[in-house]
C-alpha cells in the first residue's frame, strides 16, 4: 500500500468514514468490474460493489496488513460465489442480455480508435466474451477473469481468492481450454478482425512463474 492508503485504511479503522469513502472511490471501478465479469449483468454487479463496501466497512477492523485492494476483491468474488450458486437453483435470463454500461474488456487485446466500425466490432466481442465467461463454473470464470482480464499476477490472483498457486493454476488452465472450445464452435459469430484469436491463442497449460 502507499503511504496514503495506509493512512486512509487507519483512519477507516478508527470510523472514518470520509476516509472510507477516498478508498471507495479509488476502488469502485475494480470492484465493479469484476462483479460484472462474474454475474454478468449491470444490476447484479451494481448490488455486489454495494454489498463489498458495506461489508469492508463493517470489518475493516479485520484487515491488517497487505494488499487493501486483493482484500476488496476477495470480498466482491466471496459474494459473487455466493450469488451464483442461488442462480444455479433459480437460472436467470439476465445471464444472456448484456448492459450497454459492460466494463470495457482487455481480454484478448483489441483495436483501439474511434472508427465506428472497429467500435462496434470491439462491443461485438465484449458481449460474446461475456458470453463464454458466463458458461464457465463461477471458480474457473474467477480465475479467468482475475488473470486474464484484469490481469493481475498469478499469486497476486491466488491471494485474492484465498487459494494455492497450484489450483489457480489447475483452474485458469481447465477455464482457457473450455473458453477455447466455445469460441472455436462459434468463429463465424465473431467479429473478422478477431475471428482466428482463440484458434491460434495457446490456452494449455500457464506459464510458470507468477509475475
Amino acid at each position: 500500500m502507499t503511504e496514503l492508503e495506509e493512512e486512509l485504511v487507519q483512519r477507516a479503522r478508527q470510523g472514518d468514514l470520509e476516509a472510507f469513502n477516498r478508498l471507495v472511490l479509488a476502488y469502485q471501478g475494480q470492484v465493479y468490474a469484476l462483479a460484472y465479469r462474474l454475474l454478468g449483468d449491470a444490476e447484479s454487479a451494481a448490488d455486489a460493489a454495494q454489498e463489498t463496501f458495506l461489508s469492508a466497512f463493517q470489518h475493516i477492523g479485520r484487515f491488517r496488513k497487505g494488499s487493501f485492494r486483493a482484500w476488496l476483491l476477495r470480498i466482491t468474488a466471496n459474494f459473487c460465489y455466493d450469488v451464483l450458486r442461488k442462480r444455479r437453483t433459480r437460472p436467470q435470463s439476465s445471464l444472456e442480455s448484456l448492459s450497454n454500461h459492460s466494463p470495457e474488456t482487455r481480454f484478448p487485446a483489441g483495436e483501439t480508435g474511434e472508427d465506428p466500425t472497429v467500435r462496434a466490432e470491439q462491443e461485438e466481442l465484449a458481449q460474446e466474451i461475456q458470453r463464454a465467461l458466463n458458461t464457465l463454473p463461477p471458480e474457473q470464470r474467477a480465475v479467468v477473469v482475475l488473470c486474464d482480464i484484469e490481469e493481475f499476477p498469478y499469486d497476486q490472483a491466488a491471494r485474492t481468492l484465498g487459494i494455492s498457486l497450484g489450483t489457480l493454476k489447475s483452474r485458469l488452465s481447465r477455464g482457457r481450454a473450455r473458453l477455447r472450445e466455445y469460441f472455436c464452435e462459434r468463429r463465424e459469430l465473431l467479429p473478422a478482425s478477431v475471428r482466428s484469436i482463440f484458434a491460434s491463442q495457446d490456452f494449455g497449460e500457464p506459464e510458470k512463474g507468477s509475475e
